[in-house]
């Protein structure tokens, strides 16, 4: 539970009328109802917009709760934190928008959780104010979309197999996209083109972003080099050409950081990295390569002015996103491989019965927010932490109850 006792809500979704704010206020709606056990309201900054939103779930939604507040206006956020244990975040990209909401939160000992993926906003939000959210006792917790739960959970639901069966974590761990179907929201878009923008403007940041453990405590560290695909790669585990996956740098982060805030429980020499499986034989290859120059394009054409403009004629723009139907016809399955430090070897998956971006991100912030509000241990003190790390079993429970997530052994040897 939240430390929080004497507030109007359990939860606040802030940034309700963005994209991804409507499948989760959606999602919400349908699975908990309006004035039930969740008492819980929508806010943003259009009143107007807000009261479109109700209207569209239909009349049942005539009694949920509206707040007004902006992200800009820490007044107005402070309000609004007064109200609710919990604050759930799809206002980005965070790094442009998010710094005052996580400021308030901290202060006012609100529990907080968001769908960034901006590894360089997340080190800044850590090292100023971490003390602030370990004095009020709030728990903030990034990366709960698709970066990065199914990552940072496949490898706690790995961990937990692999001592189940072994007696002992697997030191190092591959996860592999299999399938991903499904469409970059323009959100998540205008991040990666903001990460690449400020990278190209500051050599310390472009160290910084090649650091496995940029998010970790500093004195967790291992001398063991991180694996990181870069190119196109054949990979015996599975039989399959690989390449980079554009999501693997900032779960490869939350999952060093799991580790780190777990006391190193997956070893002090744990590693981990993150690819996608093209396929086998030529073709396999072909595509590798393909994707590889792909990344690299788009990366390198968002980082300069006048290339940049041509990418944001071609891509989604935030707020735009695929239709309720492409939704629910996207899915992903992830495989990881895990060996022990003696050689034994565990396979799993882990699958999602929608969309990445949209349909199960919306679900996955959802349990990650009512877990956030009513699994927490009171043992569990203020600070930043990970979804693995904080809220474990009960997330595994709530993603596999509610929010479509399937987590399976596949084989151990």
């Amino acid at each position: 539970m939240s430390t929080k006792t004497d507030t109007t809500y359990d939860i606040v979704v802030f940034g309700a009328t963005s994209f991804v704010g409507q499948i989760l206020t959606t999602y919400l709606f349908e699975s908990y109802g309006v004035g039930r056990d969740v008492h819980w309201a929508i806010a943003g900054r259009s009143e107007s917009k807000l009261g479109s939103l109700k209207q569209s779930l239909g009349k049942k939604a005539g009694e949920l709760p509206v707040i007004v507040a902006d992200a800009s206006d820490e007044s107005s956020l402070k309000a609004m934190c007064e109200q609710t244990r919990v604050v759930i975040s799809t206002v980005g990209p965070y790094a442009l928008y998010g710094e005052p909401l996580v400021k308030v939160c901290a202060e006012t000992g609100t529990d907080y959780c968001d769908l960034t993926g901006e590894v360089q906003w997340i080190r800044k939000m850590v090292e100023t104010y971490e003390d602030t959210a370990k004095a009020s006792g709030a728990r903030i917790v990034h990366c709960c979309g698709f970066d990065s739960i199914p990552s940072d959970m496949g490898v706690w639901f790995l961990q937990q197999q692999a001592e189940a069966t072994f007696g002992a974590p697997c030191q190092d761990v591959r996860m592999r996209v299999k399938v991903a179907k499904g469409e970059f929201s323009g959100g998540t878009v205008a991040s990666m083109m903001n990460v690449a923008k400020e990278a190209a403007a500051d050599p310390k940041l472009r160290k910084e972003l090649a650091n496995p453990f940029s998010i970790c405590p500093p004195e967790h560290r291992s001398k063991t080099r991180q694996p990181s695909l870069k190119g196109a790669e054949y990979d015996r585990d599975f039989g399959v050409w690989l390449a980079p996956f554009v999501m693997g740098a900032i779960n490869t982060r939350i999952v060093h950081r799991s580790n780190a805030l777990q006391n190193a429980r997956y070893g002090k020499e744990f590693t981990y990295d993150e690819a996608m499986m093209t396929g086998r034989g030529m073709k396999g290859r072909l595509a590798a390569y393909a994707i590889t120059g792909a990344l690299g394009g788009f990366f390198t054409a968002s980082a300069f002015k006048p290339s940049r403009w041509v990418v944001e004629k071609f891509v989604p723009k935030p707020g735009e996103g695929p239709s309720p139907e492409a939704q629910k016809n996207g899915f992903y399955d992830l495989r990881f491989v895990g060996k022990t430090a003696d050689g034994k070897t565990i396979k799993t998956k882990v699958t999602g019965d929608r969309d990445p971006g949209y349909g199960s991100t919306g679900k996955m912030l959802g349990e990650a927010g009512m877990s956030l509000a009513f699994d927490v241990d009171g043992d569990k003190q203020g600070g930043f932490w990970t979804p693995s790390s904080l809220l474990d079993g009960k997330l595994y429970e709530r993603l596999t109850s509610k929010a479509g997530l399937t987590f399976e052994v596949l084989e151990t040897s």
